[in-house]
């Protein structure tokens, strides 16, 4: 028999085919039907009817004969009715009774000795023919629904669980009909929790009946459609449809279906505890995984496929599929609350994300995804207050919350916060207990995901505005908690509670003590003496402490290495010598002298162990211990080094790459995102311990220490840089596979979050950063594309990071005394992006092209703020430098056609064009709007300094190329430009002054390429380019002669603005960079035009040079930086003289503006005509032929008489011609001294003949030079000549009775004498003037004291000046040319003070009138002279005078 509705057998074998049909024998229908009654009654077996029904028989068409089509269900329906009518019995409860039998029947044939919830395929096929003969009877209302569920649970053996599945789909008996209709409840549940878990078991056992399984689990199967099932919902949609939908829609339901559902609602939840109940199976192996079976724990992972979201679909309202994720989280975090608050203080470190069972983590990241992650907060914090709740389990929610929800990490603050408000306002130790859990909680899954707990702990009760400074009371509170956690505390917590202690007000003070000694006797019980801590321990880390060994080894790495950068013995080391004297004894000098085979070449370590033996911080005893140790394993060279080396287990490792290739296979597949964190956590967890003992501890240095990084030579371990590297090439490849199938801004947060993971292992750091440093900044040019692409995108999302990454302290190679380079991480890369060379700026341009493209396809969604922030200025910076310079379309006005959008592809494609990658990003209209913003903005300042780190003679660009582009950047660009974007305003002074300022600081600044050389040439191109604007100044202040704009000389008051109010930290360091700045701006004066140095003023008709500004310049700066002391180096000398003969050109009269100015110089700026007379040899020959160029004409009257004076002075010496005295005696005597100097001393017996003043001044020019002899030997001028020629000047003045002492007077109370030698002399000489006068000492006669009344007030003017030269430490010489001992400077002040305490007492009572000034100087500086000096004065000492005394 045929059915007229199915298309599919039910029992092939019944009526198969045979080859000929025979002709039927029976005229009708109705004599066929009468027929087969009459055959069943003497063969009864409805049982097998019912199962062997047939596809109905077709008509056949033999010989033109046709047959009448007989209809399967009225055969079936008339032979039960017949059965019936016999028995007595209703046709329906029949048929019911009999569709059971055939059920139990089936379910009975399985080979399996214990019924399994899955059907064979021979049964699966037979129970299909009985169902489809159901749902005819059915249809034809002789099927008794109830009766058929009533027996069904008469069965000896409750139905297969697929059985009921079947029935449940094909709409012949609801899931939750059948439930109902069993009153025994417990019964129905020890049934469906058994078939559950019996299929999850039976799918993982055989590949072939997973899908079915899913499909009678969840409806979770491939190709099958929601329309596919009809109005029929798989196990887990009816428990939600039912056990979790709102009242009305239950109401609607069953008034529509009208279907007897009583407490349908409370029968479909218990079916959900029932499914939770099995679920429980999952809670209970969250401990005992390792002891679970394999098969087990992986039908429980089958088991968890009921919480996938996309199960549920369009089947299932959102707030019913919340409503059930929401209790099932509910029933997971209240599951089994055995565990105590002591059992989770002490336990809590187990359950981390990765340390927590992956069957619970899998749970709640699958209920997650139906919340948002304030949603999932809430309900815990819903949990938390209102259930008695597993410990556990809640810990590790909050865990797996922070690994896997970017957003919790402040949401959790805010909770805490929350917890934190809640427990002071009612002193509740619940919420205090609560809060302190999941902070320490979140803190275990590191910095890059939570703040840590020490700064938890310090943000929330450090300071009087935390919740305990409310009053005393809550003080109390705050400490009664605390001591209540002591006993149960792990060391780490309890160190953080003492170092970093909460705010207390001193009143209260004994409240904290009480605490603190409550706490250090714990950390004795636990064997952890607060004595033994760390020098540099880090109390953020939460883990157990590590032993004082280990912490002391660590101490002494950071302790080298602050010793390595500064060359001193830090100064924690010094404190825990004094104040922390056992754990400095007993460990961390044992860890620094540990036996090992010494360097040839002393090292750091051999250094620091030298300082401390010196500084007498090593006792003699353990020093000679550990001396005769390193001796006795000379023999064992390096092969305990290499076992040490080695010793890092290769398996963590290769757990670590298993890993990270586990995370390449989650990141090419968008579905699998969600999974991603998890895998990120797990990873973390390998690299720590890959890391070893560090990672435990974070990091031996303080969170907030710069990172030390050695640029000129970054140095690695090998284990670091092989793990750094294994990083960077997993980073690379995940980026450039997730970007063969998504672009970056859809490729989800995968990379940012393992970026930020390894940002959070703060030991890992210094070597990534170091690595980094090799890669970029010494092997940039040799990257591929596929490097610089993935380095790119690295650090982008480094800087997304910044937060984690404490700030830089780059050694750039260099011993001078210059500030801490300590810089941001986006300064950090401004310095490793270097544009110098060729292949330099072609990295530079391909690695931030790289970069910025990234950026903006990566996060092209965020606001301009966001990206702004996360975008390095640096990079962006070189960008506007290097474009611009290397493509000549990015010089122009861009076009509005040429706002196209990046792609992507372009970027990635590893046959990559960079300059045409370069220039379309260039062109894009937002990268174009990113230049508008302030700090992306290149100044002219900052163009400069790129372009003065250029070598011109490995240029990408050749000389006239560079020269174009000068012309472009400072003309058309940045001169125009307003200042607000970085120009001049059109201002040319101002980009002088820009020019000047910005090759000064270069030139200061420590050049890497010059191995930490400051550089001393400045650019030549831009040197030309200032020169040009110089000039053009020049011209402008001739057309605008005679106002005051004119008389402003901007050169100088540029220079000099530099020098104003420069505080540079040490005395030394001032010195020293004020010596290099004006030798600097000296060299840049020399090489603009000579006449830029004058200035031409318009004086009614006539035309004047003004040399005011350039002579106040030379008097108060350059005169300093001169080592003879009285005369400038050449190349300024000659420079001023050739400007003012080329400036003289715009006087009416030149020889007379000439001559005007160098008279001006003998009262203005002597040093100039000083100068001269030292150079005039070499300056002769170039003065007169400049003149003779542009005059043609006699040389002018003064440039002559310079000219006799050195002709007159080298005859007098040679030949004894009467040397002339029309001059000032100051520059005879200048022409005089240098002339000596040049030639043979022969003339030096003619001295006598010199009048007073000419031997004064050769007595002041001789000092200089026995001055210049001790501070600047390698001048050429030696100590012992100018010493015995001063000595022999003065042996000349003191037989004509000269008054020369006036010539040391500081008071200068004469200004007629000898003002111009002191003001012509540099500040340093004038200041070691009393070194030059007690070196005069054994020229000194008796006379002289009673002869010069003021002789004794300058003798002890000029000591007290000595001594406080000694005191402040500065300028005195520190050795001489023979290098003789004792010091110098002490030797200067014992013959100093020998000779004044001898002298004294011979000095008249006059003397002693107008040195009271001095005595309280003088008694603070050297009491026992100025008791001498009091005595001496007294009345009563007048009459010791007549007694004669031999000074020497």
């Amino acid at each position: 028999v045929v059915g007229a509705s199915c298309g599919y057998k039910r029992n092939p074998n019944f009526s198969a085919g045979r080859a000929r049909k025979r002709k039927s024998a029976f005229g009708s229908g109705a004599e066929l039907r009468e027929a087969a009654l009459r055959l069943l009654d003497h063969h009864q077996n409805l049982n097998d009817l019912l199962l062997e029904v047939e596809d109905s028989v077709k008509p056949g068409g033999q010989g033109g004969v046709e047959h009448q089509e007989v209809s399967s269900e009225s055969f079936i329906v008339s032979v039960l009715q017949e059965q019936a009518s016999r028995l007595g019995v209703p046709t329906a409860i029949l048929a019911a009774k009999n569709a059971v039998t055939n059920i139990e029947r089936i379910c009975q044939a399985s080979a399996s000795p214990s019924q399994v919830p899955l059907l064979s395929l021979d049964q699966r096929k037979r129970l299909s023919g009985l169902l489809q003969t159901v749902k005819d009877l059915l249809a034809s209302n002789v099927f008794c629904r109830s009766l058929f569920c009533q027996e069904m649970w008469k069965m000896k053996d409750p139905p297969a669980l697929e059985a009921v599945w079947h029935l449940h789909r094909d709409d012949i008996i609801g899931l939750g009909e059948l439930l109902e209709s069993n009153p025994d409840a417990p019964a129905v549940v020890e049934w469906l929790c058994r078939g559950l878990c019996g299929l999850c078991e039976q799918a993982e056992e055989s590949s072939g009946d997973v899908e079915l399984a899913g499909r009678v689990l969840s409806g979770k199967a491939l190709n099958w459609a929601l329309a596919e099932r009809g109005q029929a919902a798989d196990f887990a949609i009816v428990f939600l449809q039912n056990g979790f939908q709102q009242t009305s829609e239950l109401g609607r339901r069953l008034e529509f279906k009208k279907v007897p559902y009583r407490h349908s609602s409370f029968c479909f939840s218990h079916c959900v505890f029932v499914s939770l109940l099995w679920g429980t199976g999952v809670l209970d192996a969250v401990g005992k995984e390792k002891q679970e079976d394999v098969s087990t724990l992986q039908a429980m992972r089958f088991w968890l496929n009921v919480f996938n979201v996309s199960v549920y679909k369009s089947a299932v309202r959102p707030d019913s599929l919340q409503q059930f994720f929401r209790h099932t989280l509910t029933e997971v975090l209240t599951y089994n609350p055995l565990l105590k608050v002591s059992d989770a203080i002490h336990m809590q470190k187990e359950w981390s994300f990765t340390r927590t069972c992956s069957l619970l983590t899998t749970l709640y990241r699958k209920l997650f995804v139906a919340f948002s992650a304030k949603e999932s907060i809430c309900q815990l914090q819903q949990v938390l207050e209102t259930h008695e709740v597993n410990w556990q389990h809640v810990l590790s929610c909050v865990s797996t919350l922070v690994i896997c929800q970017a957003e919790a990490e402040q949401l959790f603050k805010d909770l805490l916060s929350h917890l934190l408000i809640k427990a002071f306002e009612n002193y509740d130790m619940e919420n205090m207990i609560t809060a302190f859990l999941i902070a320490r909680q979140a803190a275990l899954e590191g910095p890059a995901v939570f703040m840590p707990y020490s700064e938890w702990f310090k943000a929330s009760f450090g300071s009087g505005g935390g919740h305990h400074g409310s009053s005393k009371k809550a003080l109390v509170f705050l400490f009664e908690f605390l001591s209540e956690l002591v006993p149960f505390e792990a060391a780490p917590y309890l160190k953080v509670h003492i170092m970093y202690p909460p705010f207390v007000p001193t009143k209260h003070r004994s409240i904290l003590l009480e605490y603190i000694t409550l706490a250090k006797t714990r950390l004795a019980d636990l064997k952890v003496a607060i004595e033994d801590m760390g020098l540099y321990e880090d109390l953020s880390s939460t883990d157990e402490s590590v032993q004082p060994q280990a912490q002391a080894l660590r101490d002494v790495e950071k302790a080298l290495q602050i010793f390595e950068n500064t060359r001193k013995i830090p100064t924690s080391v010094i404190e825990a010598s004094i104040f922390r004297r056992p754990y400095y004894t007993s460990w961390f000098l044992p860890a620094l002298l540990r036996p090992r085979v010494l360097p040839k070449t002393p090292d750091v370590r051999m250094a620091l162990i030298d300082s401390l033996k010196r500084a007498d911080k090593i006792p003699s005893n353990l020093y000679s211990t550990y001396v005769q140790a390193c001796r006795a394993m000379k023999e064992k060279m390096l092969q305990d080094e290499s076992k040490v080396e080695t010793s890092h287990s290769k398996e963590p490792v290769e757990q670590l790459k298993a890993e990270l290739s586990e995370l390449r296979l989650l990141i090419v597949d968008r579905a699998k995102y969600e999974d991603v964190p998890a895998q990120i956590a797990v990873i973390s967890d390998r690299l720590a311990s890959v890391l070893g003992h560090s990672s435990d501890e974070n990091e031996a240095a303080p969170l907030n220490s710069p990172i030390q990084v050695d640029v000129s030579a970054p140095r690695l371990e090998p284990c670091h840089q092989s793990v750094v590297d294994l990083l960077l090439t997993s980073f690379c490849q995940n980026l450039i596979a997730a970007s063969y199938f998504n672009p970056p801004d859809r490729q989800g947060p995968c990379l940012s979050l393992f970026v930020k993971m390894m940002c959070g292992h703060r030991n890992l750091l210094p070597a990534l950063l170091g690595r980094l440093c090799q890669l970029i900044y010494h092997q940039g040019p040799s990257l591929n594309d596929a490097h610089i692409l993935g380095l790119a995108a690295f650090v982008i999302h480094l800087s997304e990071s910044r937060a984690l990454i404490p700030e830089v302290e780059a050694n750039l190679g260099t011993s001078q005394p210059v500030p801490k380079n300590v810089l941001s991480i986006s300064e950090y890369w401004n310095c490793l992006l270097v544009c110098r060379t060729e292949e330099s700026f072609a990295f530079c341009m391909r690695f931030c092209t790289a970069a910025a493209s990234y950026l903006m396809c990566k996060f092209s969604s965020y606001p301009r703020e966001d990206l702004c922030a996360v975008l390095p200025p640096s990079l962006v910076k070189k960008l506007q430098y290097i474009v611009p310079r290397l493509c000549l379309e990015a010089r122009g006005i861009l076009c509005e056609e040429a706002k196209t959008d990046l792609i992507w592809s372009s970027l990635s494609c590893p046959s990559l064009n960079y300059k045409r990658a370069s220039l379309c990003l260039w062109k894009q209209a937002c990268f174009q709007e990113l230049l508008k913003e302030k700090a992306f903005r290149l100044s002219f300042r900052e163009w400069l300094l790129l372009e003065l780190e250029v070598y011109p003679e490995k240029d990408i660009l050749s000389a006239w190329e560079r020269r174009d582009f000068h012309y472009w950047a400072i003309y058309q660009w940045y001169l125009p430009a307003p200042s607000a974007s970085g120009g001049c305003d059109g201002d040319l002074e101002k980009a002088c002054g820009v020019i000047i300022n910005t090759i000064l600081d270069s030139s200061q600044r420590l050049d890497l390429g010059s191995c930490g050389q400051s550089k001393m040439s400045v650019n030549p191109d831009i040197l030309c380019k200032l020169q040009e604007m110089v000039l053009e100044l020049g011209c402008r202040r001739k057309l605008l002669s005679g106002c005051l704009d004119a008389q402003r000389h901007c050169l100088f008051e540029i220079l000099q603005e530099r020098l104003k109010d420069r505080k540079h930290g040490s005395a030394l360091g001032e010195q020293l960079w004020r010596q290099q700045e004006l030798l600097l701006q000296r060299r840049i004066l020399v090489g603009l035009p000579a006449s830029a140095l004058i200035l031409t003023c318009q004086k009614g008709k006539k035309t004047t040079l003004d040399c005011e500004d350039f002579f106040r310049f030379v008097n108060s700066e350059l005169k300093n930086v001169c080592s003879r002391g009285y005369a400038l180096s050449y190349d300024i000398t000659a420079h001023f003289f050739r400007g003012l003969l080329n400036a003289s050109l715009d006087c009416e009269d030149s020889a007379e503006g000439v001559n005007d100015v160098l008279t001006a110089c003998q009262t203005k700026c002597p040093i100039m005509l000083f100068s001269a007379a030292l150079w005039w040899p070499r300056l002769e020959p170039v003065l007169c032929s400049q003149w003779k160029r542009l005059f043609g004409a006699p040389l002018a009257e003064e440039l002559e008489r310079l000219r006799e004076w050195q002709s007159s002075a080298t005859s007098f010496l040679s030949s004894g011609v009467v040397f002339p005295l029309s001059g000032p005696p100051w520059i005879l005597a200048a022409f005089l001294h240098c002339t000596l100097q040049q030639q043979s001393p022969c003339g030096r017996e003619r001295s006598s003949l010199f009048s007073l003043q000419l031997l004064v001044s050769l007595l002041f020019f001789s000092l200089m030079d026995l001055i210049s002899a001790k501070i600047a030997p390698k001048e050429g001028v030696d100590f012992q000549t100018s010493l015995e020629w001063s000595l022999e000047i003065l042996q000349h003045l003191e037989e004509r009775g000269a008054s020369w002492p006036l010539l040391f007077h500081s008071a200068e109370k004469d200004p007629r004498k000898y003002r111009v030698l002191r003001s012509a002399a540099s500040d340093r000489h004038v200041r070691l003037l009393p070194v030059a006068f007690y070196s005069l000492t054994p020229c000194f006669r008796q006379e002289l004291l009673t002869r010069e009344q003021t002789f004794l007030y300058v003798a002890l003017d000029l000591y007290i000046q000595l001594l406080r030269l000694f005191v402040e430490g500065k300028d005195l010489p520190q050795s001489d040319q023979a290098g003789q001992s004792p010091d110098p400077a002490e030797h200067v002040i014992s013959t100093a003070r020998r000779f004044l305490l001898g002298a004294i007492p011979r000095c008249p009572a006059q003397s002693f009138g107008n040195i009271r000034p001095l005595l309280d100087a003088c008694e603070e500086l050297d009491p026992e002279l100025g008791a001498s000096l009091l005595h001496s004065s007294s009345p009563a000492a007048a009459t010791e005078l007549d007694e004669e005394l031999a000074l020497f």
